[in-house]
């Protein structure tokens, strides 16, 4: 694994178009999306307002209903220091919305939730680590490397 160069977080016209998928869960269209993307409506951690963002699943724990999802932009991302500060949050996935809570995850869990992301999507990881800057052979361990230079964080549902 090689970092390349970590991006900023998009402003202008492409922050207008990574917010579009927001209009589809107002609309309820959050089914065209799938059960990979989610909704994530959290509490400013300055202005105390609702804030919303959605951010792809990039794992499920189907014993506990828990979401498993990784900040791309780093620690620096406003939705992952939101959480952090106010860890109550309402998650939505297709039509279904409910209360979570939010827990962020110890680095080698992040690390295992990465390589099984890349298994189960090898095509959609390869992508997404090249837009996060990092450069990936395709191995389990490069993808566990990227694991340990995210934050990954829990949602579980209350």
């Amino acid at each position: 694994m090689q970092v390349i160069k970590k991006p900023a977080p998009p402003t202008g016209l492409p922050r207008l178009l990574f917010r579009l998928p927001i209009r589809l869960y107002r609309l309820r269209l959050g089914w065209l999306l799938g059960s990979r993307m989610l909704l994530l409506t959290h509490t400013g951690r300055v202005s105390g307002k609702p804030r919303q963002v959605v951010i792809e699943v990039v794992g499920r724990d189907e014993r506990t209903g828990s979401y498993f999802t990784c900040s791309g932009f780093g620690q620096k991302s406003a939705w992952y220091r939101n959480v952090l500060a106010t860890p109550q949050a309402r998650i939505q996935v297709g039509n279904r919305a409910v209360p979570a809570l939010a827990e962020p995850l110890e680095t080698e869990d992040g690390a295992e939730v990465m390589a099984d992301y890349a298994v189960r999507h090898p095509r959609a990881a390869r992508r997404l680590v090249r837009f996060m800057g990092f450069a990936v052979d395709g191995t389990a361990e490069d993808y566990r490397e990227v694991g340990r230079n995210l934050p990954f964080v829990r949602f579980t549902p209350e």
